[in-house]
């Protein structure tokens, strides 16, 4: 049996955005963190911050398309900084739009092999000593982008794999008393988000108006729902996808209805 000061949280793509947001809320249920992610200046920043802020943490260079590499990883985490019993597999690239028969093949297979291949094999990595153990929980990252058809040939259908590899794995590693569970961001005011902003490849306002609630869904407002998702209070769900959305999915079926909405949109 561990205790909270053993037991190792890692996250995935944990240099910035949405994973560091889940390695800063989930640190108090941990007795350490380890990020990892392939960019290293951003590893070694968000380590630092991390540390500043009294958390003890560690940084690995990782290519999560390496499946070998990973494995070893995981060998390497469990022997160095002790059981690993939380895993949040953050790390993935987002797309611009473009129609499937012009996309660019490369830029797809890539794709495809940071956000769903890598959540494949962190998970095979990591799960292996949970399984031993009988004890852990994990968290995939989808999409609300998996929810529907968009004009995102690569990254769309990628999420909604996703989404369907997390129900596998919780019946799987539901044996072993293991939880796997996907959230499903909306668009989130992530930095990555706001460069392409700021580039004119994304609306911002349209993004703020796009829910129920007319707001920016912000990195933690994620992490709030993993860190849910992985503690005790959650013992019984496993194999959910849980949309963070701020009512994306409502309105844009509300709003769809050709008679229009009964206000000004324009208030």
């Amino acid at each position: 049996m561990t205790t909270k000061a053993e037991n190792v949280l890692v996250v995935t793509g944990g240099g910035a955005g949405i994973g560091l947001a889940c390695a800063r809320r989930m640190a108090a249920d941990h007795g350490r963190i380890v990020l990892l992610d392939r960019n290293q200046e951003a590893l070694d920043q968000a380590v630092s911050g991390l540390k500043a802020s009294g958390i003890d943490a560690t940084g690995i260079a990782c290519d999560v398309t390496d499946a070998e590499a990973l494995s070893a990883i995981a060998d390497r985490v469990e022997a160095e900084h002790g059981p690993v019993e939380t895993l949040v597999t953050s790390a993935g690239i987002i797309s611009n739009t473009e129609t499937l028969m012009d996309m660019d093949l490369d830029r797809h297979r890539q794709v495809w092999d940071v956000n769903y291949h890598g959540t494949v094999y962190a998970v095979r990595a990591f799960a292996r000593a949970m399984q031993d153990r009988r004890k852990g929980a994990i968290v995939t990252l989808g999409s609300i982008t998996g929810m529907g058809a968009f004009p995102l040939p690569a990254y769309s259908p990628g999420k909604t794999a996703i989404t369907r590899l997390t129900q596998i794995l919780s019946v799987e590693l539901g044996r072993f008393d293991i939880r796997v569970n996907c959230v499903a961001p909306t668009y989130v005011l992530s930095d990555t988000l706001k460069q392409r902003i700021a580039e004119g490849l994304r609306d911002g306002e349209a993004i703020r108006k796009a829910g129920a609630l007319t707001t920016y869904v912000l990195p933690d407002d994620i992490a709030n729902a993993a860190a849910f998702l992985c503690s005790d209070a959650a013992r019984a769900i496993t194999g959910v996808l849980l949309p963070v959305d701020a009512g994306w999915q409502a309105a844009t079926i509300y709003r769809s209805y050709t008679g229009g909405v009964p206000w000004d949109e324009t208030d």
